[in-house]
């Protein structure tokens, strides 16, 4: 007979396997259309893009060698920061599934979309840099000192007509898994507190 456990770890590999995977893919085939559809910023300074929705969305490619929001872009501490950062965040991961941290159906759904953004933007990190024509010839670590985050999806807030800084699949992963974790938290805690005192 199968433990409680060994269900929800059966139930994580699947949700791994029917949410991460295909966005993970969903990531990687839209910015390497990207990639092949508009040229690289330097050459047309970024202005190249396709309009969505006049005013609202656009489409264009965007290099992001920074944290977030294109913080530290171009500076020389941004790509050790970013490729430690992944694994740390993969090691919290881990031991907040072994310590049942992630709550319910949806919390794994969480760690599901966080994984995809986490192996999504590394992915990017690793390879774009060595796939520039300039970088041939160049040692692993010009490369990737020069790996970047494929971008491209561009909203304007019409309301303020503010420009949000563009993003893709995986940074949107990470932003709807970070929502999912604050009202699966909250929830988890207004249920405790919502418990008999016998039954704590």
């Amino acid at each position: 007979m199968e433990t409680p456990a060994a269900k929800k770890e059966w139930k994580l590999r699947w949700i791994l396997l029917l949410l991460t995977l295909p966005l993970y893919v969903i990531d990687q085939w839209t910015k390497f259309w990207t990639i092949r559809t508009f040229p690289p910023p330097w050459e047309d300074g970024g202005a190249s893009q396709i309009v969505v929705v006049e005013g609202f969305f656009n489409l264009r490619r965007v290099h992001n060698q920074g944290v977030a929001f294109g913080f530290g872009n171009g500076s020389d501490w941004a790509p050790v920061v970013f490729l430690v950062v992944p694994i740390v965040a993969l090691t919290l991961i881990r031991l907040g599934v072994k310590k049942k941290f992630f709550v319910g159906n949806w919390g794994l759904v969480a760690v599901a979309l966080l994984l995809c953004g986490i192996f999504g933007n590394l992915t990017d990190r690793l390879i774009q840099g060595s796939l520039l024509e300039i970088m041939q010839g160049a040692t692993l670590w010009e490369r990737l000192k020069e790996g970047y985050v494929v971008d491209f999806l561009d909203f304007t807030i019409p309301v303020v007509n503010y420009r949000w800084p563009c993003f893709n699949v995986a940074d949107s992963c990470i932003c709807i898994a970070a929502g999912l974790l604050f009202f699966t938290g909250l929830k988890a805690d207004l249920d405790q507190k919502k418990k008999p005192a016998a039954d704590k």
